[in-house]
């Protein structure tokens, strides 16, 4: 059992889990108790919803290992599951049982909001996941980018999932309030995050598996560029989001005091900027863990901000937090 769950990426998976959770608890519900209108009931629903992209982002993992098995081989012989733990012919057999069960729980989920467009999502994402598996991942840049776009889909599908509910609940009434254009505009602000924050992370992978990359003559950008030149390309991006994130919270978003700034500040412009000193600093393939998991940390920090937008919903505008108490 062991080997399994080490080929479907465990961690990553609660983490997915997560962020739809708060997502729909810890930001769509406040923003619809702001606006007096009730949330639809998550039950079967949300269960649906995380089940679907558990399902396809697992079996996006295991098809990663199939395609990669022979860098992998050089990048963590240590650790590859794939031919010593399990063959080649078992992996496809889960990759296809689940992703063919993620797609059920998907357009199920669809068919009850009545949304072409989370229907859309549920067939799309598998086949880029197949593609970037099996060819985008070895592209210069190409790879990154589809990842960090899966990764931004996350809080969107939360955010288009409930919408359809709602629309069905309460029908045109809906759009005579702001709640869809602020429900997209922060489930918005968290994908962005999430795009930018996991491009950093798999730019980190890339120059993690140099080795094994060069040998198998892909063509990401360590490979391309060299990491020397690859690194000055991480500090770039990592400085631009943290300017992103500084002018979110200063600007964008629209609550007294200075909680949203602090929070920015301790729990990911300081992990961002340490994570470029471990990066220059980086030499062997372990350096490059160490600063992953700065990313996966800074990944963490943006989602759990959602307590803190709860709180100052709360706070603001007299809501109860979580049904319990109100804020004062």
């Amino acid at each position: 059992m062991r080997p399994y769950l080490q080929l479907i990426r465990i961690p990553s998976l609660l983490f997915i889990a997560l962020t739809l959770l708060l997502m729909r608890q810890a930001v769509i519900v406040p923003i619809l108790q702001v606006y007096g209108f009730a949330p639809t009931p998550p039950g079967l629903r949300l269960c649906l919803l995380i089940a679907a992209a558990l399902c396809i982002a697992a079996g996006g993992y295991i098809l990663n290992d199939y395609f990669n098995v022979k860098a992998d081989a050089i990048n963590r012989a240590d650790k590859l599951v794939i031919t010593r733990q399990i063959s080649k012919e078992n992996a496809m057999r889960l990759y296809q049982v689940l992703t063919g069960a993620g797609i059920a729980c998907g357009l199920l989920q669809a068919y009850l909001s009545h949304s072409f467009t989370l229907a859309f999502i549920f067939i799309v994402t598998p086949g880029l996941l197949w593609f970037y598996a099996s060819n985008y991942q070895r592209q210069f840049l190409i790879g990154n980018a589809v990842i960090a776009f899966c990764a931004a889909l996350v809080p969107l599908t939360a955010a288009i999932s409930e919408m359809g509910f709602l629309q069905a609940a309460y029908g045109e009434l809906l759009y005579t309030t702001p709640i869809p254009r602020t429900i997209y505009g922060w489930a918005g602000g968290f994908a962005t995050g999430a795009f930018l924050l996991a491009w950093i992370l798999t730019l980190v992978h890339d120059m993690e598996n140099e080795p094994g990359d060069r040998e198998m003559e892909y063509r990401t950008l360590p490979v391309k560029w060299g990491i020397r030149r690859s690194k000055i390309f991480l500090c770039i991006l990592v400085a631009l989001t943290c300017i992103a994130l500084y002018l979110a919270g200063h600007l964008c978003i629209p609550f007294d005091g200075t909680l949203t700034l602090r929070y920015i500040l301790f729990g990911q412009i300081l992990p961002l900027a340490l994570l470029v000193v471990l990066v220059i600093k980086a030499r062997q393939p372990a350096d490059y863990r160490q600063v992953a998991y700065l990313a996966w940390f800074a990944l963490l920090t943006g989602a759990l901000y959602s307590f803190i937008f709860y709180y100052l919903q709360a706070k603001t505008y007299g809501i109860s937090l979580f049904g319990l108490f109100i804020v004062r």
